[in-house]
């Protein structure tokens, strides 16, 4: 049996445009009455988030003073996760089909992800991705779990996934985080970090995923090619 984990913001959802709304949302209720604003372009601002800038800088660079960027950071902190923000979340171009793809050809599919339950069973059925994943091929924290920080709740989700899935022959790992990518490690999974979520590049290589590429897409055609071959060791 063949097995992809892979995450489910980033790889499967675009989150990005959930995020932008907050920003201009968590600006709004911060600035003072005729006060300059230097609103970012979704560009920079996606690339300031992928980069890892702090939210406090990043409210410093849209025109916040310090005490009203310190503000915004928490606010939106508070705020993007909130439920009432997440039909924004929609799936990468061509992440369906890879999935489709695994699934025609008997892969054994699990999602893991940061996200609560009452969350992800949300946008799989609005994003029409419940029927890739089984009940018990979702791995994700329950709705009353106290979080202690997504690179150590991710290691032990995965742990817990490899003590109670069945045996597979090959499984890997697919992320956009360094979460990911520590959790992958910490199972001895090969882990391919993806560009299409919220770390760039230079981040991802920081934790040193045995692969790099674009998106689910390639992952997936990545894997098909590397199925006759030896397991992965190599760096990338």
């Amino acid at each position: 049996m063949l097995r992809l984990i892979t995450d489910f913001d980033g790889p499967i959802v675009n989150v990005s445009v959930r995020y932008y709304t907050v920003y201009h949302l968590c600006l709004d209720r911060v600035v003072r009455p005729g006060q300059f604003l230097n609103r970012l372009p979704y560009e920079d601002f996606w690339a300031c988030k992928r980069a890892r800038v702090p939210e406090w800088k990043i409210g410093l660079r849209s025109g916040l003073d310090e005490p009203q960027a310190r503000a915004f950071a928490k606010m939106r902190g508070l705020t993007v996760h909130n439920e009432h923000f997440l039909h924004h979340d929609l799936p990468v171009p061509g992440a369906l089909e890879a999935l489709e793809r695994l699934r025609n050809l008997g892969f054994d599919l699990v999602v893991m992800t940061m996200r609560r339950t009452r969350e992800l069973n949300e946008a799989l059925e609005r994003c029409g991705l419940g029927h890739f994943f089984a009940p018990d091929r979702r791995y994700c924290l329950a709705n009353d779990h106290v979080k202690i920080g997504d690179t150590k709740d991710k290691p032990i989700l995965m742990q817990r996934a490899l003590r109670e899935l069945p045996p597979a022959d090959r499984t890997w790992m697919v992320g956009d985080t360094e979460a990911d990518i520590l959790a992958a490690q910490t199972g001895r999974v090969p882990a391919i970090g993806v560009l299409s979520g919220i770390r760039d590049r230079q981040q991802l290589e920081t934790y040193r995923p045995d692969f790099i590429l674009g998106n689910l897409s390639e992952a997936v055609d990545f894997i098909l090619d590397s199925i006759d071959a030896p397991p992965l060791t190599a760096t990338s």
